[in-house]
């Protein structure tokens, strides 16, 4: 039946008179979608358009009569099963026939009776619901039946079946390839001589089958455990079902029938795939899932033998910028080299997984003490850290490894895999290429890092941090020559938490970037509150290696300056060596950029970190900030006199600005008088303090 948008069967009348139109539309309308015309022209765009499900036709029309319309509008294709009923107002059984042999279902006589006109449409509509549900049963049952003869012909099981003796009467092809008789060799035989079944688990003969079906006359399956050995001694792992066979009455047991399907890909397939879900896709080590697994069954194992049960998780030192560095394949060509140097190094009973990306855990079981754990953790630091080549160059790996022992740091496989982990983080946090041992403290310091991590994520999502300012002086004149912005953070007890117990936090939680994006602006309004007042105060702010090199870096600081509407050379950024590590070559642009801003760029904590010299060669600094830790024994130690004479003279060489750190003595600010270095700040001249604190210590700088 022909669809619209209101789900109602469609009803298509031409009469040229409007008003018999009118009173079709009057009885139909309510129940169909009715279209009308006087037109037989456009009865027949309206047809196409339309696709009526049943057309009324008034025979006597003057253009063209209803029985030539009908033969116009039978020709339309999308018509086929259109019902036509003919309205008129003769009784004349030649009309009438010639009407039926056209193919009329049914007249309506004028005048037109609305529930005699109702009830004719509604019985023509339930006699093409009918039909159509005739139709559709028709296509069902014959589409089941070629699906069905499609499956016969295509089966792919083996069948056998056999008379009451269980001598083989039928085998079809799929059964003589998996036995390797001929239907000729097999008929006649005994089916235990065709068919060869064992047990796959030990080889043994498994139970006939149809022998169990036909005596109990039940159908068997037998799924599991069941090989055919074919008559070349090729294994097939299959799966049967054996049933009696019943005479026509289904009373008297005649045969029976044994189908069997060729499951071994299927077996092999399930095999592979339970070791992909335990294994390492790269290394072909077991993974977490089996680890877990694994470390269960060991737990539970030594409860019963009073053993220790040790875990050592390590990861590599700096795998990402490694593997960023020579790229991913030959990043798992390094990690494939460790996977090695571990079997290398552990026995056969000691169980070695790949958990993450470069994180591995070796499972020791049945160990005697703890000078056991640490040979073995001290061997497979031996075997990693030997050099590898890697493009041409030659590399050393250093790792991190947490160690935790059941059951004197844990009683579950969850907890000995966490505090392994806690322990891990432990040394990765000293400074790597270490391990160490679990204990309650590692677990009170992560939960303090947990809680600091979840008050820095507050005090973000408030722009609440605290920003104090030291001042920085010029040690020729002893004037303020700018500030330093030092972060701080309010606790939940209004205590200032310090940023040495929260920075690391916020680089390992990726909150960094936050942190360093609201320090720049608050730092940055501050300058403009005291421009606003009068005082050109410029302002060192401290930046982290990732928001350094992270993308739209430069924008930022230009977008900054923009927003809060200072002078670019109010703003002096603090980089220090580990953020120029990642990528030389950007870090160079980088730092160009933001000098071409107007912005000053200076390299913070000089001599503490890697290749400093190089670094100054490298790079187009504007000031050396030299670290408290060359400053500390200037006037005692004659060796510290001799470095720092050296940096000072070398920035002097290179037209570099130098600011001393950590100036805490008299002796020391005369000393660096003396030296003719130009900036200094410390204790000694003033403490980081809140800008109101700051600003009421100096009046003489402040006041307007």
């Amino acid at each position: 039946m022909s669809s619209n948008c209101n789900n109602r069967a469609m009803i298509l009348a031409v009469d040229d008179e409007a008003i018999q139109l009118e009173v079709i539309k009057g009885a139909l309308n309510a129940h169909y979608q009715v279209i009308t015309t006087t037109s037989p022209q456009q009865a027949l765009v309206l047809a196409e358009q339309y696709t009526p499900d049943i057309v009324l036709l008034d025979i006597d029309m003057p253009e063209i009569n209803g029985f030539d319309l009908c033969r116009l509008l039978q020709k339309i294709p999308a018509l086929l099963s259109t019902s036509f009923v003919f309205i008129t107002s003769h009784h004349d059984a030649e009309i009438e026939v010639e009407a039926l042999e056209l193919g009329a279902v049914d007249f309506i006589t004028k005048p037109i009776h609305t529930n005699v006109c109702l009830m004719r449409i509604k019985n023509q509509m339930v006699i093409r619901q009918q039909a159509e549900s005739v139709k559709e049963a028709l296509n069902q049952t014959h589409a089941e039946k070629t699906h069905l003869q499609t499956i016969l012909r295509s089966i792919g099981d083996g069948v056998v079946a056999t008379d009451i003796n269980k001598k083989i009467t039928f085998i079809n092809p799929v059964a003589q390839r998996l036995t390797g008789f001929l239907a000729s060799e097999a008929i006649g035989n005994a089916i235990t001589d065709i068919l060869k079944l064992n047990y796959s688990s030990n080889s043994s003969t498994a139970l006939a089958p149809l022998d169990i079906a036909m005596s109990q006359k039940r159908v068997i399956t037998m799924s599991l455990d069941i090989e055919l050995c074919s008559r070349s001694g090729k294994q097939y792992q299959i799966e049967l079902t054996a049933s009696p066979l019943f005479d026509i009455e289904n009373v008297n047991l005649i045969g029976g029938v044994l189908a069997f399907q060729n499951i071994s890909d299927v077996v092999a397939m399930a095999n592979q795939m339970t070791h992909l879900a335990n294994h390492d896709h790269l290394t072909g080590l077991p993974n977490r899932v089996s680890l877990n697994n694994q470390l269960k069954q060991e737990v539970a194992r030594a409860r019963h033998t009073n053993h220790l049960v040790a875990v050592l998780m390590f990861d590599i030192d700096n795998f990402k910028y490694l593997n960023d560095t020579i790229g991913h394949n030959k990043g798992d060509e390094v990690i494939k080299t460790v996977a090695n140097r571990l079997q290398m190094v552990c026995n056969d009973t000691t169980i070695i997984s790949r958990v993450g990306g470069d994180e591995f855990v070796v499972l020791l079981v049945d160990c005697a003490g703890h000078d056991q754990i640490n040979k073995i953790a001290s061997q497979i630091f031996e075997e990693i850290s030997k050099p590898f080549d890697v493009l041409e160059e030659r590399y050393r790996l250093t790792m991190s490894m947490g160690i935790s022992i059941y059951p004197s740091d844990a009683n579950t496989a969850d907890d000995l895999i966490r505090h392994a982990d806690t322990a891990m983080f432990k040394v990765k946090s000293e400074g790597r290429n270490a391990h160490a041992f679990y204990n309650e403290t590692l677990s009170d310091e992560l939960r303090e890092r947990v809680n600091i991590e979840k008050l820095l994520h507050q005090r973000l999502d408030e722009n609440a941090l605290i920003i104090h300012y030291q001042p920085k002086y010029s040690l020729t004149t002893g004037a303020i020559s700018g500030v330093e912005a030092l972060v701080r953070m309010l606790g939940h007890e209004e205590q200032l938490i310090p940023p040495d117990q929260f920075i690391s936090v916020a680089e390992k939680s990726n909150l960094i970037q936050l942190l360093g994006e609201q320090v720049l602006t608050k730092s940055c309004l501050q300058v403009k509150k005291w421009l606003d007042g009068g005082v050109k105060m410029g302002v060192a702010v401290n930046i982290g290696a990732s928001q350094f090199n992270a993308p739209g870096f430069v924008a930022l600081i230009a977008n900054t300056l923009q927003k809060c509407d200072i002078p670019p050379h109010l703003l002096e950024l603090e980089i220090t060596e580990s953020a120029l590590l990642q990528n030389v070559v950007n870090a160079n642009k980088t730092i160009s950029a933001l000098q071409s801003l107007g912005v000053t760029v200076a390299l913070d904590d000089f001599g503490t970190g890697y290749s400093s010299l190089s670094y100054l060669r490298s790079f187009n600094f504007d000031l050396l900030k030299i670290d408290k830790a060359f400053i500390r024994d200037i006037c005692e130690n004659k060796q510290a006199f001799s470095i720092f004479t050296a940096i000072k003279n070398m920035a002097k060489s290179l037209n570099l600005r130098l600011v001393c750190e950590g100036i805490e003595t008299i002796q020391q600010q005369q000393m660096l008088k003396a030296l003719k270095c130009e900036q200094g700040q410390g204790y000694l001249f003033c403490r980081p303090l809140p800008p109101v604190d700051l600003e009421a210590s100096f009046p003489e700088v402040f006041s307007s």
